[in-house]
C-alpha cells in the first residue's frame, strides 16, 4: 500500500469535501426533513482515525430498516502546512467490515483531494489577475488612468 502523504503540497490548502456537500444544497427555508433523519455513532482506534456511522431513523426516532447505513472514514494527513482532514466514505455492510476497507478508502479519499487541490491550483494560476479588481489592491484608481490635480 502506498503511503497517504504526498511528497508536496503549497501552503494554502482547502477542507475536503464530506459528506453534507454531497447532499441536496440548503434552500431558502432552513428546517430539517424529518423523513431524512440520521443519527451519528462514531468508532475510532485512537491512533489513525475515525469512522462515523450515520443510522437512518424514522421521525419518531427508531431505526429505519428502509434505508442503509452510511460509512463515513475521518483521517489527516500532514502537510507543510499542517493536518489536512480527509473525510471519505466507505461501502460497507457493517462496522466490521467498514474498519477493514478504512486503509483502502483513506488512500483514495487522499488521492481524490489532492486531485482537487492540484485543480483548484491549475485554475489559480489560470486566473489573468486585473490590477484593482477583486480588493487585490495594485493597480490605480478609475482604470488606472492617471489624475491630475
Amino acid at each position: 500500500m502506498r503511503p497517504l502523504l504526498p511528497k508536496q503540497l503549497l501552503p494554502s490548502l482547502p477542507n475536503s469535501e464530506n459528506f453534507m456537500s454531497d447532499q441536496p444544497q440548503a434552500t431558502a427555508d432552513p428546517g430539517m426533513d424529518p423523513n431524512s433523519l440520521y443519527r451519528e455513532e462514531m468508532f475510532t482506534d485512537r491512533r489513525i482515525g475515525s469512522i462515523h456511522v450515520m443510522i437512518p431513523v424514522l421521525p419518531t426516532g427508531e431505526d429505519d430498516p428502509n434505508r442503509s447505513k452510511i460509512f463515513l472514514g475521518e483521517t489527516q494527513m500532514r502537510t507543510a502546512a499542517g493536518a489536512l482532514p480527509i473525510n471519505f466514505e466507505i461501502e460497507a455492510a457493517n462496522i466490521g467490515e467498514a474498519a477493514e476497507k478504512f486503509a483502502a478508502a483513506a488512500q483514495e479519499g487522499a488521492e481524490k483531494t489532492i486531485k482537487q487541490i492540484e485543480e483548484m491550483q491549475r485554475e489559480q494560476a489560470n486566473k489573468i489577475v486585473i490590477p484593482g479588481e477583486n480588493n487585490m489592491g495594485g493597480g490605480m484608481p478609475g482604470g488606472g488612468k492617471l489624475h491630475l490635480p
